[in-house]
């Protein structure tokens, strides 16, 4: 048996029904106890996460560029390449499941981040530190535990927020301009070098300007292919709520075996594009200026609803409407990840597979860099501050190896070394429940009593 083969029976065993279940039990449980907030407060999420910004509170970042070095980890390859993957081995239903797994990935999003701005520390450099690591070994005192999470941490920044990313950027501008990956790679390692190396203000503030303009730049293009075939986007959602429940393999799940592989694709992959439940995002959020845990954590909340909710459904919609799924390329191999989508956008657009390679380039490398902060601090929580130059250099020679893997051994690795790190996150969110609600309940009546203070005072200067 090869190496890839080992590694996709470990990915199958690990999210085929375990994690999944913890995942939904967690969520499902957080959501109760919270009185379903994701409804309640979604529009507050979505306006704070745009308009909010406490440059006095206590941080190292704006909670605007917090939010999107947290989105440029979410919105990436996962949101693009990843639901591709998920589509050809699990079928169209694994978008369905998805949306499920993101609807409850709501609250346990905003659960992280609420606990990792509570109990985020000042480290000896003087900058915010926090995350899953931080509140288990602080609040649950299980050091061990949050040592367990680092460990895993590290290893997924290197695999889901290294590998993936400057293998599907070296895919997509191989496809287009025929650029060898190695060449790819070395360009890649050497602007990951220079923003890496300036750390989390740099990153920052190149997130706040990469992001929504990726953003706006895949979005765009993919809502005009969905306007374009206007006629076939109601055949396109029957196919995927028909394919959520269909027991046996059909088009668009030529690896996968029906209802199970589209659950499982559709969760593994999800939570590799919105990570909640990881506990990834959380440690963005940590760094951000806010003067309550509850404000940035409606903010964390709202990454969820745009990367699962907005480009993962635009993506699959896409790849529904121009029935591209189950081609070949020259050499008669299925297209998958990066390419199909690029072919599914050039089918329709002159400049499809352009808008595409650029979205890619721009969500992968903003990827690398949210996701070099989360190792970062991992690797910190481990080992201390003063070897973080070594894990930097190392990050960035990691870049290089991406570009020129395979796409068939780096997603299993990414999706084992998600798992094995949200497992302590989930334990941690499980116990420090009713700290989550307590923190919670503080927070929403504080929101009441300002909205009450914004009628006095409107009404105040409509009498005067």
């Amino acid at each position: 048996m090869d190496i890839i083969k080992i590694f996709e029976k470990i990915d199958f065993y690990l999210w085929d029904t375990f994690l999944i279940y913890i995942l939904l039990i967690v969520g499902i449980f957080l959501t109760i106890r919270l009185r379903g907030m994701q409804l309640k407060y979604l529009f507050t999420s979505l306006k704070l996460a745009f308009s909010r910004n406490d440059e006095k509170a206590k941080g190292d970042i704006s909670q605007f560029q917090a939010l999107m070095t947290a989105l440029a980890a979410t919105i990436g390859i996962g949101s693009i390449a990843g639901m591709a993957t998920a589509v050809i081995a699990g079928g169209f239903g694994a978008i369905f499941w998805m949306w499920i797994v993101a609807f409850i990935g709501m609250v346990t999003k905003y659960s992280e981040a609420i606990l990792a701005v509570k109990y985020r520390v000042v480290d000896k450099k003087n900058k915010m530190a926090g995350g899953p690591m931080y509140y288990i070994h602080r609040a649950l005192k299980l050091k061990w535990l949050g040592a367990f999470f680092a460990s895993f941490g590290m290893l997924a920044s290197f695999a889901g927020g290294n590998l993936i990313q400057s293998q599907s950027i070296s895919d997509a501008l191989y496809e287009l301009t025929a650029l060898p990956h190695y060449i790819t790679g070395i360009i890649l390692a050497v602007i990951s070098a220079i923003v890496i190396l300036g750390g989390i203000k740099n990153l920052g503030k190149v997130n706040a300007y990469l992001v929504p303009i990726m953003a706006l730049i895949y979005i765009i293009g993919g809502l005009s292919i969905i306007v374009i075939h206007h006629d076939k986007i109601l055949s396109g959602l029957i196919l995927i709520i028909k394919s959520a429940f269909t027991f046996k393999a059909a088009k668009g799940g030529l690896i996968g075996g029906g209802i199970m592989a589209a659950i499982q694709m559709g969760i593994a992959r999800g939570i590799s594009s919105n990570e909640a439940g990881l506990g990834s995002a959380p440690i963005a959020a940590a760094a951000a200026k806010t003067d309550v845990p509850g404000r940035q954590a409606l903010i964390s909340m709202s990454g969820v609803f745009l990367s699962s909710f907005v480009v993962c459904t635009i993506t699959v919609l896409v790849l529904a409407v121009t029935n591209v799924v189950g081609i070949t390329n020259s050499s008669n191999e299925l297209l998958n990840g990066a390419p199909l989508v690029m072919r599914a956008f050039s089918s329709s657009l002159p400049f499809g597979g352009f808008i595409v390679a650029v979205g890619l380039v721009l969500f992968g490398f903003s990827t690398i860099l949210g996701w070099s902060y989360y190792g970062e601090k991992c690797f910190e929580f481990l080992f201390h501050e003063k070897y973080l130059f070594l894990f930097r250099v190392f990050f960035i020679a990691v870049v290089f190896l991406g570009a020129i893997s395979s796409i068939k051994l780096v997603w299993p690795i990414a999706d084992i070394m998600n798992g094995l790190m949200a497992l302590p996150n989930l334990i941690g969110l499980f116990l420090l429940s009713n700290v989550i609600v307590a923190e919670s309940n503080s927070f929403f009546d504080l929101l009441k009593r300002e909205k009450q203070l914004k009628k006095q005072m409107k009404k105040h200067r409509f009498e005067s």
